[in-house]
């Protein structure tokens, strides 16, 4: 009987990844991409730069800044919430995995990670499913 009400590990490590550990290491790669990159491949980099910080800020913003309720918290949460939370995150991994075939691109090891934290949310979600 108790089996019914503990929750599913896999369910428990996509959620994880997905609201708390995605954004942050897609931040940092992207960063990093920004930083040594040239030409349009840094440009695709500093737009998920943007894009995973608005996501970081729409997810963790308004409880750290105790803000429950209002147009400003509904909006925040509409962002880091819809499509279950996957809308934010692929549309911050499309410029990255972009900037990986651009020119001036450098650190294909950075790639690499990307291409490993995108099959593992994908694996992940298929998985919880």
């Amino acid at each position: 009987m108790n089996a019914l009400f503990e929750p599913n590990p896999i369910l428990l490590a996509f959620l994880a990844l997905k609201t708390t550990i995605y954004l942050p290491a897609l931040l940092f790669l992207a960063c990093l991409r920004a930083l040594i990159a040239k030409g349009p491949a840094r440009i695709f980099a500093i737009i998920t730069v943007a894009v995973a910080g608005l996501g970081i800020t729409a997810r963790f913003g308004p409880p750290l800044l105790g803000l429950s309720g209002g147009t400003l918290s509904q909006f925040a949460y509409s962002i880091a919430n819809a499509g279950g939370g996957m809308v934010i995150a692929l549309a911050a991994s499309v410029p990255l995995a972009v900037s990986a075939v651009l020119p001036g691109r450098r650190w294909p090891l950075l790639d690499a990670l990307h291409g490993l934290l995108v099959s593992a949310l994908f694996l992940l979600w298929m998985l919880a499913q």
